[in-house]
């Protein structure tokens, strides 16, 4: 068609315009729906192709994000594990009382209920000390230095560390050569994937860990250092693939997946193959690689995934040395996606061109149920963007595919944000078993503290026993010297004694005072040397007999004596020494009650974890109580409330004896509320040490000991 001939055309067309109202009301319909709705629709596909890429690069970065703190998470389980191990007692007594076998045997047990691949003992300089027998890298070989890594360097100086490290494998074979095997894959031809000459990976990505081992003095004596192969980790990917992509929550038919990558290579990855199987060794296209390898940023976008294209998330994984040596990925198929898009879009122009056809009127009169659920969909898109997660399209009067559109948005949006509180409950969850991580923690420490008290009381009385016992020693013998010398001079005397005979009889007492002191000491510093026999023993009738031989003193102050005997088992225990610790705690109760009050007598069944083990015989008074800055020495020797009477040896030797037959006493008081002491005894005696007396010489075989003078 010739200018000539458009212009011909143009002018008659104007002239029929302008001669008649209908071809106006004609061309004022269709000049919108001919020249204004291509336009609409153009812009419709841009506006929808925009919300579209936003939405599901929303989604994926949100998936990313959660990927990354799974991934720090597990990371930080590693460290966790590994400062439990290092902070152990079993390890420390391994340290100081086992052999080289017993130790490298312990490692090995360590190793395996901590989850890891490798654990290794290292010296000050960084060498190793002791490794598990199935670790072949010896003290001595080219990798025994571990210092010239910087999470180890890290822990020499005193502070625990982890990092993503890739061992060669060389070094992987010098530690176990089934690391070295695990981390073997044959490079798989992938298409878009950079050129590499390399026929197969042999290196390892590990979570290396190292902490600082200390003494009770808290000096750095050692490392532990430890690590996890992820090369081939199906569960990690598994996993991480459960939490972001639970069935249900991509809709259309799109399937999640999770890699980890060492280089552009798949290491860990649920993505599959044509037949099924997971898709190792294959590797990340040359794009991917520029961008988040090379480049170092965060890849967002759809990308050629193995065999289809995926809406992709990588990140950069970076070693202890700030080097990037692989990435992370998560992403869904984009093909049911985009699949939906286009055919809600393609939908949507059919409706536009039916309508067209139809009338001018007809599309007049639909053009607003047409538009107001694009529209509605338009600005839940954009307040969705804007960061307002509670927008929803809702309820459209279309039943189109339109309206599908908006319905199948909403729904993705609600799974959004059910994977949103999904998320936040798996952070709870992660806080809460950090929380009963700390409080174990807690607890060990306590029992750590315990056990520094408990040593250090027993260096006090081992101190105090040999002073005590050398003590007793020197003073007997003067004694029985005066003692001696006392009775030659009484007979000699004969009848000219009498003028002095009440000095003489107060001598005799106060010798015997010293000898009854003596024995005190010498039963504190030797207790092992005054046990006799044990037997079986009712707390009941222990409490009984104790109470016939107190009974003149309870009367004697007016004391009420309340008695509740509940336990169902006997004690193994030497009946006399029962009845020393039980008449003290009720001689010592008398005398915080000087002007009368309650006694209580209760004995019960000792429990631990809802099991029977023994008796518990508690003796509580009304009295005044014990000061709490005197509650933590109640059982120090030598340490008395009475101030001008008593030794302050009777609650150390009453301590003593308790203890020795597996069992502990515990005060609780209140000032001007009294106080109660309780007596755990067991059923059968678990003896802290062999006692050296010679009532217990058949039951521990020991040989006769020494008498003491």
């Amino acid at each position: 068609m010739g200018p000539g001939l458009i212009r011909q055309s143009l002018g008659a067309l104007a002239g029929r315009l302008r001669r008649s109202v209908r071809a106006k009301l004609l061309a004022m319909v269709l000049a919108p729906l001919l020249l204004g709705v291509p336009i609409l629709l153009g812009l419709v596909w841009l506006w929808g192709n925009e919300g579209y890429h936003r939405l599901v690069n929303y989604k994926v970065g949100s998936d990313l994000v959660t990927a990354h703190e799974y991934f720090g998470r597990m990371r930080q389980t590693v460290a966790v594990d590994l400062a439990a191990l290092a902070g152990s007692q079993r390890l420390a007594k391994a340290m100081a009382q086992g052999t080289p076998e017993q130790l490298a045997a312990y490692l090995e047990d360590a190793r395996r209920q901590a989850g890891l691949d490798f654990l290794f003992l290292l010296g000050p300089d960084g060498r190793i000390l002791a490794s598990p027998p199935s670790h072949a890298l010896p003290a001595a070989g080219p990798h025994a230095a571990r210092s010239r890594w910087p999470v180890v360097d890290a822990a020499l100086a005193g502070e625990g560390s982890t990092a993503i490290d890739v061992f060669d494998a060389d070094h992987l074979a010098a530690i176990d050569p089934r690391l070295a095997e695990r981390a073997r894959l044959a490079l798989v031809p992938t298409p878009n994937a950079a050129p590499d000459p390399r026929s197969e990976e042999t290196r390892g990505l590990l979570i290396h860990s190292a902490t600082p081992v200390r003494n009770e003095a808290q000096r750095r004596v050692a490392v532990l250092e430890g690590g996890v192969l992820l090369n081939g980790n199906s569960e990690l990917v598994d996993r991480l693939n459960a939490i972001i992509y639970r069935d249900g929550t991509l809709p259309l038919g799109s399937k999640g997946t999770a890699t980890l990558f060492l280089g552009d290579t798949r290491i860990a990855t649920n993505v599959r193959l044509f037949a099924g199987e997971r898709a190792l060794g294959t590797r990340a296209s040359r794009v991917v690689r520029e961008h988040v390898l090379d480049q170092g940023k965060v890849w967002l976008d759809t990308a050629f995934v193995v065999n289809d294209y995926y809406v992709s998330g990588y990140e950069p994984v970076v070693d202890s040395n700030g080097e990037r040596v692989g990435m992370l990925y998560v992403g869904f198929l984009e093909a049911p996606f985009s699949d939906a898009m286009q055919g809600a879009l393609l939908t949507l122009f059919a409706i536009f061109v039916t309508v067209s056809v139809a009338g001018c009127v007809l599309s007049l009169s639909w053009a607003r149920s047409v538009f107001k659920p694009l529209e509605k969909l338009s600005a839940t898109i954009r307040r969705v963007g804007a960061g307002d997660h509670a927008a929803r399209v809702g309820q459209v009067a279309s039943r189109d595919e339109i309206g599908q559109l908006a319905a199948a948005f909403d729904e993705l949006l609600d799974n959004l944000a059910a994977r949103r509180m999904e998320l936040q409950r798996w952070g709870d969850e992660l806080d809460r078993k950090v929380a009963e991580r700390s409080r174990e923690l807690e607890e060990a420490n306590a029992t750590l503290d315990q056990a520094r008290r408990h040593l250090a009381m027993t260096e006090k009385l081992a101190a105090i026993g040999e002073l005590t016992a050398g003590v007793a020693h020197e003073i007997n013998n003067p004694v029985a010297v005066i003692q001696g010398n006392l009775d030659v001079l009484q007979e000699i005397l004969g009848p000219a004694a009498a003028p002095v005979k009440e000095e003489i009889r107060l001598i005799h007492e106060q010798t015997h005072r010293i000898w009854l002191i003596v024995t005190k000491l010498l039963q504190f510093a030797r207790p092992g040397e005054f046990a006799g026999y044990t037997e079986g023993v009712d707390p009941a009738q222990a409490l009984a007999d104790c109470l016939v031989l107190t009974r003149h003193n309870l009367e004697r102050r007016q004391i009420e004596v309340r008695v509740d005997n509940s336990a169902g088992c006997r004690v193994e225990v030497n009946l006399s020494e029962l009845q020393q610790v039980l008449i003290n705690l009720i001689v010592n109760a008398l005398q915080a009650m000087p002007d009368g009050g309650r006694l209580t007598l209760t004995s019960r069944d000792w429990l631990e974890e809802g099991r029977r083990v023994g008796a518990e015989i508690a003796v509580c008074d009304t009295g005044q109580g014990i000061a709490a800055e005197d509650l933590s020495r109640i059982f120090d020797p030598f340490f008395t409330t009475k101030k001008g009477s008593g030794t302050g040896l009777g609650l150390s030797i009453s301590y003593a004896i308790v203890e020795r037959y597996g069992g502990h006493i515990s005060v609780t008081s209140q000032p001007g509320n009294g106080a109660c002491f309780t007596v755990h005894l067991r059923s059968e005696a678990c003896y802290t040490e062999a006692p050296t007396a010679p009532g217990f010489a058949a039951r521990w075989s020991a040989p006769a000991i020494e008498k003491h003078e």
